[in-house]
């Protein structure tokens, strides 16, 4: 499984300054081939390079392995917005968004992440520190720092290439580290995982995660991001930018406690774990636009994803079910019907009496679909 470990680095003021021009003479170039590519329509990383190696390392003074990667950088660039385009996640053709993302090529921000690899850059785990090209020479001494977990995993796994990227004036790199999957133990039932949007998730043994407190800072970072937009001056803009950053790392942050919580309670009672099957949710789903705006505020795919990666890590098995009138089914007896759901919170079966939170029984539902579909799919 390959992870992402973030540290921070800790240069002196000559070496941030240094990091810093190589960022932007690297997008500059970056740019540059992007321009390049969409005339050709050339996005071969290999027929690519015959059209644009030469000039980028002549006019911008780029060592070899730094031009390739910029023109590796381009060319996933233009990977990952075809495949969006592909995937109609900018839109149906025609549609304004996606002609303007078609229209011209790609551009890179001046301080875009910089890919390096191992003959760029060197990692002295004992001195914690790290030698990095740069336009201006090789920078040898520059300091990082991590946590415990974080520097271990990088000692011992690091696989791959590792991003230079500057935020908010501090320095960080990201590397790829390769750890063995836990073997995956046959679980004793399945803890079921509902989503929803009063309740990020719910879990079928009764644990609620968000509640008013999340949900209250969800509609004010709204309303502060709708003034913001409403006012249309630099200032306003420069502050939208900041705060995107930071409901982004707020999110992620609420989706890792959720996923740990999830993961070790199953791991802890010997269980597997039930998802939802979400893909194509926000187009399957009709709702009113306040719900609507909540919907779409909030990253699913991405707790999802938390739970799938750290759930690998601890051997626990995952499945997805299809969440089909999950929450209209009576988890003890089965029965399917609009009326059972009598409200958000409530359950009321209209066959057996059986009540519940409306959450908690559909959670129920998804585990119960959970351990048929693992039975089915693990059958001697």
């Amino acid at each position: 499984m390959k992870l992402v470990v973030q540290v921070k680095l800790l240069p002196t003021p000559q070496q941030a300054a240094a990091m810093e021009a190589t960022l932007h003479v690297a997008n500059r170039a970056a740019n540059l081939v992007a321009k390049i590519a969409f005339e050709r329509r050339c996005f071969r990383n290999f027929d690519l390079r015959r059209h644009t190696y030469d000039r980028i390392k002549a006019e911008y003074a780029l060592a070899a392995q730094a031009a390739q990667h910029v023109i590796k950088k381009v060319c996933d660039a233009y990977r990952t917005l075809h495949a969006g385009l592909a995937a109609g996640n900018l839109g149906k053709p025609g549609s304004p968004r996606r002609v303007r993302a078609e229209a011209r090529p790609i551009s890179f921000r001046s301080l875009a992440a910089q890919p390096y690899d191992d003959r760029c850059l060197s990692w002295q785990h004992d001195a914690r520190t790290v030698s990095i090209w740069t336009s201006a020479g090789r920078l040898k001494g520059v300091a990082f720092t991590g946590s415990a977990q974080q520097l271990a995993l990088l000692a011992a796994h690091r696989r791959g290439e590792s991003d230079l990227i500057c935020r908010d004036g501090m320095w960080f790199l990201y590397a790829t580290v390769e750890v063995a999957d836990a073997p995956i133990a046959v679980p004793d039932g399945f803890v079921g995982v509902d989503l929803g949007i009063a309740n990020i998730a719910t879990t079928s043994t009764g644990t609620r995660h968000s509640g008013k407190a999340l949900n209250a800072v969800r509609r004010r970072n709204r309303e502060l991001r709708r003034r913001l937009q409403a006012k249309q001056t630099r200032s306003a803009n420069r502050l939208l930018k900041r705060r995107r950053r930071k409901e982004a790392r707020f999110a992620a942050n609420v989706n890792h406690i959720i996923a740990k919580s999830i993961v070790t309670e199953a791991e802890r009672t010997g269980r597997g774990i039930a998802l939802e099957d979400l893909q194509g949710i926000r187009e399957r789903v009709r709702l009113r636009k306040p719900q609507r705006v909540t919907l779409h505020s909030w990253s699913f795919h991405q707790l999802g994803a938390f739970v799938g990666y750290k759930a690998a890590r601890s051997g626990v098995a995952v499945i997805a079910v299809d969440p089909s009138y999950t929450s209209q089914q009576c988890s003890h007896c089965g029965h399917v019907d609009k009326n059972n759901r009598t409200s958000q919170e409530t359950f009321a079966c209209t066959s057996c009496g059986f009540a519940e939170h409306a959450d908690v029984n559909a959670a129920r539902n998804i585990a119960l679909r959970g351990a048929t579909g693992w039975a089915v799919s693990h059958a001697a």
